[in-house]
């Protein structure tokens, strides 16, 4: 039996030698997991805890978008983990904001589509959320406009036109996802975003794009096509 001193002795060494792949820039997926682990639960061997997180999750973001409560079911996921999951979940969220900010969407709009995903991606209730831009195309404020239930979400057109004018926005992006897994616009979806884009053209704001995420997927109304179907 190895004695306690030589098993913390051999768990430091593999924790340091963690740390320096992935420095020198070698860790896979799977490592950086558990190196995150050791910073989460500094005084136990989270080995097996990270292949079995891993295996339930597939990636590292997936398993920082999951709800509090999914995290804590895990055995050996409490609650001071799981916390440190969801900072680290909102670290990504304000990186990828903080670049919509700053700079039109559509010069990086890999960084609107992580934004998206990491804000949608593992809600159990489905939510609507308004990007609001101004004349340049950067983020003035992202507001959620409704949160119901795994598959429905109320959207108010007269008040995201009203919110729009309020905010002197010029184009705007409609945001929501599927939490049932079902991957395509609905035509629901797709009749409320004809009507949101007829009623901002006769006030001269522009619906930029209607994005839908699910699972980890993003799909766009712009890029299938959807939009510009309005009665002119």
């Amino acid at each position: 039996m190895i004695k306690t001193e030589d098993s913390q002795s051999l768990q430091t060494g593999h924790r340091a030698r963690l740390r320096q792949k992935f420095l020198d820039g070698q860790l896979t997926e799977y490592e950086i997991l558990e190196l995150l682990l050791t910073y989460a639960i500094p005084r136990r061997d989270v080995r097996a805890l990270s292949r079995q997180l891993y295996k339930k999750y597939g990636t590292i973001p997936n398993l920082l978008s999951a709800p509090m409560e999914s995290l804590t079911e895990n055995q050996g996921v409490k609650e001071n983990t799981a916390t440190f999951f969801k900072v680290l979940h909102k670290l990504m969220e304000l990186e990828y904001k903080s670049v919509l900010d700053t700079s039109p969407i559509f010069h990086n709009y890999e960084k609107l589509e992580n934004y998206c995903r990491t804000l949608l991606t593992g809600k159990s209730v489905e939510e609507f959320h308004v990007l609001y831009l101004d004349s340049q195309y950067k983020l003035i404020k992202d507001e959620m406009h409704s949160s119901g239930t795994i598959d429905w979400a109320a959207v108010y057109v007269r008040e995201i036109v009203k919110r729009a004018l309020d905010l002197n926005a010029h184009s705007l992006v409609m945001l929501h996802n599927h939490p049932s897994g079902y991957t395509c616009f609905s035509e629901q979806d797709i009749s409320i975003t004809i009507e949101l884009e007829n009623a901002l053209q006769k006030l001269g704001i522009s619906l930029y794009d209607h994005l839908l995420v699910s699972g980890d997927i993003l799909y766009s109304a712009r890029n299938m096509h959807l939009l510009d179907k309005s009665l002119k």
